[in-house]
């Protein structure tokens, strides 16, 4: 009877104890809910997140019309004196445009004569020697060595008429649209063979647009957008830090802005053409040629210019660069849930473009992304939006 009495008081006591613990336990919980519901919100700043194309510029600085490949130097392939000079430096052409005019050296002029007639000579010897091996006359030795004179007269003509040479005055016209960059030569000047007459730069305006229509513009699109332009001569040479150089390559944008004062608030847009595979040993700088159509443009021959080269394009989540944090676990952001409250997003930067970054990771386009207030934030945690920045 006595240890069933000691049973009942400790069942009592049990219970006695299980029920204490579960006034504290709600107690507790009243307690936290009091504090939680106490607690203000975090007040930040918020802008819209979308997905757009975005790129990580490489600056460079260089000169209009500077690179020797945009160049034609207009020359004469025998003697001649400039009879009238038509054009002056600085002054744009068209292709066909007349040039010079000049008159060919008689030296010259009589080579081309006897160039035609060695050709009638040697064609009436050629006949006469088959004739007469007709008639036995003759021998096969003799036919060959007048079939070689008739040969060797007729190569002896094309060479001078591909010279151009011809008595009398003769107008030398433009090859390409371009600029005059410089005159060599004055009228009455008598030039030798070969002797540079005049410069022409070119300005790129005769040129086709490669522009690809993939706005990601992958080294395949690249590839097939800029076919069209792999003949063509850059009209832009910049120089760029070695270490920038890898990430360019032929297809990009470059968007040219003027050093000088009147110039400053200028730009015109082209596409790179050329990437040097050398340190030029003056400027320590690897050359950069661009094609840039500154035919109507203030960018004349010899403007000095900076450049922005568009790299790494591609599309991505844009964001403002004070929207990104990192920590030991990396980069991330912060969303606003339909809840109010903050949602941690982790990112992974591809590109840096000034203020701007470009991320990709698992942001959601309909939730706000913080911008300010981001510092005291924790997942998780209530917010209060306040008026957002420009996007």
């Amino acid at each position: 009877m006595a240890a069933v009495l000691v049973i009942v008081v400790a069942g009592f006591a049990v219970a006695g104890i299980a029920l204490h613990a579960s006034h504290a336990a709600s107690a507790a919980s009243a307690t936290g809910a009091a504090d939680s519901a106490e607690r203000p919100a975090v007040a930040v700043q918020t802008v819209r997140v979308q997905r757009a194309v975005i790129a990580q510029p490489v600056h460079g600085y260089g000169i209009v019309a500077a690179s020797a490949s945009s160049l034609t130097t207009v020359n004469l392939p025998y003697v001649a004196r400039i009879v009238q000079m038509r054009v002056q430096a600085g002054q744009r052409v068209t292709r066909g445009t007349p040039l010079f005019v000049v008159q060919a050296d008689p030296a010259a002029v009589l080579a081309a004569t006897q160039a035609k007639s060695a050709v009638t000579l040697a064609q009436g010897e050629l006949a006469r020697t088959q004739s007469l091996l007709d008639q036995g006359l003759a021998t096969q030795s003799q036919l060959a060595a007048a079939r070689k004179a008739d040969d060797d007269a007729r190569e002896a003509l094309a060479a001078q008429n591909q010279s151009g040479v011809a008595s009398g005055n003769k107008v030398v016209a433009a090859p390409r649209d371009g600029v005059v960059l410089q005159v060599s030569a004055a009228q009455g000047d008598q030039v030798q063979a070969g002797a540079a007459i005049l410069q022409l730069a070119n300005d790129g305006s005769g040129n086709r647009d490669a522009r690809g229509s993939d706005p990601n513009r992958g080294s395949n699109s690249r590839t097939s957008a800029f076919i069209a332009a792999v003949n063509t001569r850059p009209n832009v040479m910049l120089g760029v830090e070695p270490s920038d150089a890898a990430a360019i390559h032929p297809g990009d944008t470059v968007t040219l802005h003027g050093l000088s004062t009147s110039l400053a608030k200028a730009a015109i847009e082209g596409r790179v053409v050329l990437v040097g595979a050398a340190i030029d040993p003056q400027s320590q700088l690897v050359d950069i040629g661009a094609l840039v159509p500154s035919g109507q443009s203030a960018f004349m021959p010899g403007t000095r210019v900076s450049a922005d080269i568009a790299t790494r394009s591609g599309t991505h989540w844009v964001v403002p660069r004070a929207a990104v944090l990192t920590d030991d676990h990396g980069a991330y952001v912060f969303q606003i849930t339909p809840q109010h409250s903050a949602r941690r997003v982790a990112v992974t930067i591809q590109v840096e473009n000034g203020d701007r970054y470009g991320v990709d990771g698992p942001l959601d386009a309909v939730q706000e992304l913080v911008v300010s207030g981001n510092y005291e934030l924790q997942d998780g945690m209530a917010v209060q939006t306040g008026a957002g920045a420009a996007r």
